[in-house]
């Protein structure tokens, strides 16, 4: 608890003292209820009191003021008390419950680099991230956070990445590794070229997504606002009438009238749904940061529980980005041996093909590489000290006079031949994630229906991906245009109630990311136009977070489906029977009101435990 809901806490057990001993003493001096009544109800008279010097009439605290003080007008002291006393325990709890679900989203906040240390003339220096420009060289110690997005050029150690990504194993990096603002070094120092500056970097772009968050409310979030904004002054209206029914009725009491027409005022008081609806989403959305699920507003949030068609792009979503060898074929050498040869070979590329044959079994070394030849389309010629290397496509056999070389479907070759003699090829593939399979199996457990995959990729490949992973429908060698043209299309044949999500990552992918019902972006690798398209970020590139993030939409919609019925069934249930003169005790308004905003509170929190 904070100082302000302690405060309230005190408060309240003061007034249920006081109260209690009221009720002894009542018999001889009845007015000492207002002693209790004044402890409890003084901040709800001044606030409506400010309320309506502003024009702002009718809300909870008016309606609680006009009840309680028209109950003690008529004599019921201690029902003015205890509307008073309950209304007060129903605000602690409203207090606690939205506390605690911001402190869900709050630790999101604390992100944030303090510092950055810079490497400059042999020394470190310590000045704030947004003094810092891409190229610095910067130093993070063990504890320390990762201040803007860059590249580790020296030194390994394991990365805090949970309040971000919602992991919570450590993500080892060293020298060549990508790494985001807002992870935290563990065990190790290391030093990292910027790549990003501050404004630009993953972790201010989150923080500004949070931020906002807020304010995209949900349409149940807009429904209750607007009923709230008429519902109100009709109540009050429809009180007023029924005060003076005794007018148009023959031998009826005012007293009896008008304390049906006080109840009819607490019973009628919004606050359970105003809070509890509110409070759901914001505890929805505080649930999937947990997980490192990022979601804009309650509006997503909601239209991601009608998500029935999810689209995909294959680079970065279903596949890692990055080639790996998937199989080698020797010719008259050991596998080892043939990746070294090419290893050597393509010591000085840059292309992801030869970073990838450099980071598996090879172990080629560039000072063994005597001349080197790039041949635009086709490969490489290196003279080594094992010969005449030469690594490329198939064109570059035939080049060679070698024709009879294997093929995979599904896969990138690069052949190796040294001094004109063949020695084999390396498959290379785009590799697919280790879940991908698992997270089309949990979106149809979570209500998907159909799974389509967009690529610019050719039709073996795609259609390799698209049948390892489970996917139903796939449509290959796709431009950034022709992706929209697709998504499109599968708009206009989808029935209006079911949702089509978009999940990708690179820039060609934020058109069609904006296009869709929801967009969803990978976050940590994602392009920076992907995150400001999306409508949903998953920071830990695992497309099971989606999977994730439709099960916390659909509980957030029950929870509030439940509220609603719940809330409007007891208000109109006990404001029926109060208007009839069937219920006569303030009491049941009390429950009514305060014991349903409590119940919807405590249904709302459970989003919190999600």
């Amino acid at each position: 608890m904070n100082k302000s809901q302690k405060q309230q806490l005190y408060k309240i057990i003061l007034t249920a003292v006081i109260f209690a001993v009221s009720v002894f003493l009542s018999e001889k001096f009845q007015y000492i209820y207002l002693l209790p009544y004044l402890v409890i109800s003084f901040h709800v008279l001044k606030k409506a009191g400010r309320n309506i010097l502003k024009g702002q009439v009718f809300d909870e605290n008016f309606l609680m003021a006009i009840a309680s003080l028209g109950a003690i007008a008529i004599g019921e002291y201690s029902e003015a008390v205890g509307v008073m006393l309950f209304y007060a325990v129903g605000e602690l709890f409203e207090d606690i419950a939205v506390h605690r679900s911001r402190g869900s989203i709050k630790g999101l906040m604390e992100i944030r680099p303090d510092t950055a240390n810079i490497e400059r003339d042999g020394q470190v220096i310590e000045v704030d991230p947004d003094e810092v420009s891409v190229g610095d060289i910067l130093v993070v110690k063990p504890g320390e956070k990762v201040p803007v997005d860059g590249t580790v050029i020296s030194g390994t150690t394991n990365l805090d990445t949970m309040a971000l990504t919602g992991e919570s194993v450590p993500r080892f990096v060293s020298e060549g590794d990508g790494v985001i603002s807002g992870f935290v070094a563990i065990d190790g120092l290391i030093k990292i070229r910027a790549e990003k500056e501050y404004d630009d970097s993953t972790v201010s772009k989150i923080l500004e997504l949070v931020e906002d968050s807020s304010l995209n409310k949900s349409k149940s979030e807009d429904f209750i606002t607007k009923f709230a904004r008429w519902y109100t002054p009709i109540v009050v209206c429809s009180a007023a009438i029924i005060a003076i029914m005794p007018l148009f009725l023959q031998g009826e009491s005012f007293a009896d009238w008008i304390k049906r027409a006080l109840m009819f005022l607490v019973v009628s008081c919004p606050c359970a749904l105003v809070v509890s609806i509110p409070l759901t989403y914001f505890g929805g959305i505080g649930g999937a940061s947990k997980r490192g699920i990022l979601i804009k507003g309650a509006n997503y949030l909601e239209a991601l529980s009608q998500a029935k068609i999810a689209v995909f792009d294959k680079t970065g979503t279903r596949t890692k980005g990055q080639f790996e060898i998937i199989k080698t074929v020797p010719e008259g050498c050991s596998e080892d041996e043939l990746v070294e040869l090419a290893a050597i070979a393509e010591s000085f590329s840059n292309h992801p093909m030869s970073l990838a044959i450099r980071k598996g079994r090879g172990n080629g070394q560039s000072g063994q590489i005597i001349s080197q030849e790039e041949i635009a389309g086709k490969g490489i010629i290196a003279e080594t000290a094992k010969g005449t290397i030469a690594a490329g496509n198939k064109k570059l056999m035939e080049d060679l006079g070698i024709n009879s070389v294997p093929g995979e479907k599904a896969a990138t070759a690069v052949y190796v031949a040294v001094d004109g003699a063949y020695k084999g090829a390396i498959f290379l593939a785009d590799a697919i994630k280790p879940n991908a399979k698992k997270a089309i199996s949990d979106l149809k457990s979570a209500g998907i229906e159909e799974t389509v995959m967009l690529t610019g990729d050719s039709d073996d490949v795609a259609q390799f991906v698209a049948e390892q992973t489970g996917i139903d429908d796939v449509r290959s060698r796709l431009l950034p245009q022709e992706k929209v043209s697709c998504l499109e299309e599968i708009l206009k044949k989808r029935p209006e109630d079911k949702k089509v999500v978009y999940t990708g990552d690179g820039i060609n992918d934020a058109p069609v990311i904006m296009r869709a019902d929801i967009g969803v972006a990978m976050g940590a690798l994602g392009s920076d136009a992907a995150l400001e398209a999306a409508d949903i970020v998953l920071m830990n590139d695992d497309i099971s977070g989606l999977a994730t993030a439709i099960s916390l939409s659909r509980k957030t919609r029950r929870i509030v489906t439940e509220n609603i019925v719940m809330a409007l069934g007891v208000k109109f249930g006990v404001l029926i029977l109060s208007a009839l003169g069937l219920i006569s005790s303030m009491w049941y308004a009390v429950f009514a009101d305060v014991g349903v905003l409590i119940l919807a509170v405590l249904n709302a929190i459970r989003m919190l435990k999600s």
